[in-house]
């Protein structure tokens, strides 16, 4: 049954705001989606809200959070009694602090799991269930479209494909490679769905978006009353995986510091919660995914070279799409045809030319670059025509021909891949005028993703 409450979400990015829609939309009466921030006040007077997700960070401002600060206080002033639960890509805790002084209720980072966004909703809302009060985990909220599913017959993604079948019916550890955006999240989702333990949960965890304060809580669990807001039991997500498929995605940003509390979790499938002295046992398939080079950070004392055995029993990598071009008219069909669905729009088709124009496009976001872009055509398309424009402006300019040589030999002598990667953020921040959400989308990265590297380079 649906919550009686309304929830109001405020981000600037589109698809976020989508993706929250859906996820929502079955467990509230309302849910009411919002990407002006300055529209704050006067749909906050025009209708009561009882929830409000916002965004800490907007186009004006793409880091310091002081925007959402304020429109926190103007919301307040709207409806005093309103429950605000913050969202941002940092996770800083002094941040989320400041904004809980100032009246927000909690905080969510970006980007968060279906089931950790419910969950947080649902218990300002008083709208736990019986579980969930108990300190069960809740079950995950399911988005109402289907799964994307493996798409390709080039060479290399048959490769991958027979990877999968064979790993699947085992129960060894996998590591997922591969550049931003080439689908390491839908080969997890494969690799689970063909195992044994199928009917279980998948529970994936970004590790990147887990603050380091946070970080055995949220993996291991806390008992009530172990910091200040533990109001009550939390299982955490290696329990919450249990009979099922844990996927720890962005492994390489995982702290060194850290990485040994995880490595004996993982060696004893044993955890202690926050605040407990007692192990609590769980049973869960590992599969973990980096877009990172974990033996050059071994290398260099980053990552611990144990926890690396640990987890790549198997390793599947998978591809960049430009290194399988005769998917790509397979992938455009596809994410045509859905998107179309979406949007209830008909009769759109690619022309030929293009059609070849994408075809030999480089792809520097990958599969995901592409699903973004045919997305974006199909809302925007005119009388049945698709427009690909954008991508176009987006090739001629330096972010996409930084990364067009298949070789490097069109590199400066001496660049780094660091140096490359610096260039090119630089250059897709100052082409889009720091507008963080074009820029992630045009370079295949989400929000929180770009956020790491900006912090990483000083940008």
């Amino acid at each position: 049954m649906n919550n009686a409450a309304t929830v109001l979400v405020l981000d600037d990015n589109t698809d976020l705001l989508t993706a929250a829609r859906l996820c929502l939309k079955p467990y509230f009466a309302k849910v009411l989606t919002l990407q002006d921030p300055s529209q704050l006040q006067s749909c906050l007077q025009q209708q009561p809200v009882q929830l409000l997700l916002l965004d800490m960070n907007f186009q004006r401002d793409v880091s310091s959070g002081e925007e959402g600060i304020y429109y926190l206080q103007q919301a307040l002033k709207c409806q005093p009694d309103l429950k605000v639960v913050m969202m941002t890509a940092y996770a800083e805790l002094p941040l989320a602090v400041r904004a809980m002084q100032l009246g927000a209720c909690d905080f969510i980072a970006k980007p968060w799991s279906n089931e950790q966004l419910l969950r947080t909703l649902q218990k300002h809302s008083g709208a736990q269930s019986s579980n969930t009060k108990q300190g069960a985990a809740p079950a995950p909220a399911v988005l109402s479209q289907p799964t994307v599913p493996m798409l390709g017959q080039s060479a290399a993604m048959q490769q991958v494909q027979r990877l999968i079948e064979k790993a699947a019916a085992t129960e060894a550890n996998i590591l997922l490679l591969g550049e931003s955006g080439t689908g390491k999240a839908l080969a997890a989702e494969a690799i689970h769905q063909a195992s044994p333990r199928r009917q279980g949960p998948l529970v994936t965890v970004d590790l990147g978006a887990v603050h380091s304060n946070l970080f055995e809580s949220e993996l291991f669990g806390h008992k009530k009353g172990a910091f200040t807001d533990a109001k009550s039991d939390y299982s955490g997500r290696l329990r919450q995986a249990s009979g099922g498929t844990l996927l720890l995605d962005e492994l390489g940003n995982v702290p060194l510091s850290l990485q040994a509390k995880l490595l004996t979790a993982l060696q004893s499938r044993v955890v202690v919660p926050v605040g407990s002295s007692q192990g609590q046992p769980f049973d869960a398939r590992l599969i973990a995914a980096t877009n990172e080079d974990l033996l050059a950070k071994v290398g260099r004392g980053e990552f611990r070279q144990d926890l690396l055995y640990r987890i790549n029993t198997v390793e599947i990598c998978l591809p960049p799409l430009r290194e399988r071009e005769g998917d790509i008219p397979l992938l455009l069909d596809w994410y045509l045809t859905f998107y179309s669905d979406k949007y209830q729009q008909s009769g759109l088709r690619i022309r030929p030319s293009d059609q070849r124009q994408l075809c030999r496009y480089r792809w520097p976001g990958n599969v995901r670059q592409l699903a973004h872009a045919v997305e974006r055509a199909v809302v925007l398309a005119e009388q049945g025509e698709l427009d690909f424009s954008q991508l176009e402006s987006t090739a001629s300019s330096a972010p996409a021909a930084a990364v067009q040589s298949p070789a490097g030999e069109d590199f400066m002598l001496g660049s780094t891949l660091d140096y490359v990667e610096q260039k090119t953020i630089a250059q897709a921040l100052q082409y889009y005028q720091g507008n963080i959400s074009q820029a992630a989308k045009a370079l295949g990265l989400t929000r929180a993703a770009l956020y790491r590297r900006m912090e990483k380079y000083q940008l």
